[in-house]
């Protein structure tokens, strides 16, 4: 059969017969890449008379139930469990440990549940000196060093498990398909096959994703479309501690996170994150602040760190890590406006410590405390937690669920809070912890400085 090529988009899987250095579906440039084409298939569709409608309220949801994944943390980002019949993507750096969170998933998972391990990776003997390596106990699931997806399938007849999972997608090939393995038609039928499968047979499937330079997942964008959840496994390779955060869920919570230390026996679960992330706090020093913050329904007490120091170029540099660049320009402009701090001419590097990334606005108060910190040298009370909006006109407003951060924060030891006035009305202030209040920046800078 005579071959034919064509160019697609690895981005948005657009096709042209042609190459051309700018996609003209998603405007990615030098994103289109030749493939072989050569009497694909088409997937075969359902005929309207095999599906018959019905109502909403006589779907059975009982087979629907959670499977507990055996590994709390897990649980909580899926939130509860995964469900059966879903399908679940993990994606994240190399070697940030996507597939020893799966490979200890396969090992703790709840006995009833039968698990099917299929990498196109490793072989069967390197999963088995993993495990051994990561387990304890030697765990007794099904494993296959496989890439063919119409084997694995033809297997997973034989097997019938309640949990599979596949390292990595793109791997996967199917052979009626001439493009390689990881490109777009590859990753997107392979997935579709493993989405049907999952509907038809409630089976939970897990997916590991590879991702671009950019931290984007690799593949169409369709991929994560297609799917019920997505994961993202986060952290510097540098750094211990990994955090798991989705970003898509079906059936849960986007906002919790999951967090993980990494050891030579595999990652293991950090039930009190605030305690680790405050852990080596120096005493006495400037531009340290301390915030509350909720992810999903855990709150968190991160430290936030200043250094101001005079620029030495008629522009001073700005530098933010683990909190948005954007704002921290916008609460430097305020402490310039509104308390006459003289910042102009000072280079501002904030960083938040652990690694972990603050994206609401509640640390506002503490990072403006931080930077005032920094610029007058003068060090905030270690035994003191700030939390609060910064508005433009220098005010600040209230946050949700502050008596879940003070219980929190007293836990931890602090002794003192400062939160906006807006907040301290009718608050159940918890026993032992002291509660300043005020109406806008300048103020709360006066409790302290």
């Amino acid at each position: 059969m005579k071959q034919r090529t064509k160019y697609v988009c690895h981005l948005c899987g657009y096709e042209t017969a042609k190459w051309m250095g700018k996609c003209p579906a998603c405007d990615g440039w030098n994103s289109l890449e030749e493939a072989l084409v050569r009497g694909e298939k088409k997937a075969a569709t359902i005929t309207a008379s095999t599906r018959v409608p019905q109502p909403l309220s006589a779907v059975d949801v009982t087979d629907y139930s959670r499977i507990n994944c055996g590994i709390t943390e897990l649980d909580r980002v899926l939130g509860g469990g995964t469900v059966r019949g879903s399908l679940v993507l993990v994606g994240g750096d190399p070697g940030i440990g996507k597939s020893t969170l799966l490979l200890q998933l396969a090992a703790n998972l709840e006995k009833s549940a039968t698990l099917f391990y299929v990498s196109g990776e490793e072989s069967e003997k390197q999963l088995k000196m993993r495990a051994d390596r990561l387990c304890s106990e030697s765990p007794s699931f099904f494993v296959l060093s496989e890439t063919d997806i119409t084997v694995i399938a033809g297997t997973l007849e034989q097997v019938k498990p309640d949990v599979l999972i596949i390292d990595s997608i793109q791997t996967m090939y199917h052979p009626e398909i001439t493009s390689a393995p990881g490109s777009v038609s590859q990753v997107r039928e392979s997935t579709m096959m493993l989405m049907r499968y999952a509907k038809e047979t409630n089976t939970a499937v897990f997916i590991v994703g590879h991702v671009t330079k950019d931290g984007a997942l690799a593949g169409p964008k369709v991929l994560e479309h297609m799917v019920d959840c997505v994961l993202y496994f986060e952290g510097e390779r540098n750094h211990s501690y990994r955090v798991l955060r989705a970003v898509k869920n079906r059936f849960g919570s986007t906002n919790e996170i999951g967090v993980f230390e990494m050891t030579d026996h595999g990652l293991l679960e950090v039930e009190n994150p605030s305690k680790m992330l405050l852990e080596g706090r120096p005493d006495s020093a400037s531009g340290s602040a301390v915030v509350c913050t909720i992810e999903g329904t855990r709150p968190v007490l991160a430290e936030i760190q200043a250094l101001v120091s005079p620029s030495g170029f008629g522009t001073p540099r700005r530098m933010a890590t683990g909190i948005d660049y954007n704002r921290v320009n916008l609460i430097i402009a305020v402490l310039e406006k509104r308390v006459g701090l003289n910042l102009q001419n000072q280079d501002a590097y904030i960083n938040i410590v652990g690694g972990i990334r603050l994206d609401e606005p509640a640390v506002d108060l503490a990072t403006a405390l931080a930077i005032a910190s920094a610029f007058r040298n003068k060090p905030l009370d270690t035994e003191l937690i700030a939390i609060g909006e910064i508005g433009l006109t220098g005010e600040l407003r209230a946050v949700n669920q502050i008596e879940r951060r003070l219980s929190e924060a007293v836990k931890l030891g602090f002794k003192t809070c400062l939160i906006p006035m807006s907040n301290a009305k009718n608050l159940h202030i918890p026993q032992g912890l002291k509660v300043l209040s005020a109406k806008n920046i300048t103020e709360a800078l006066g409790y302290i400085l």
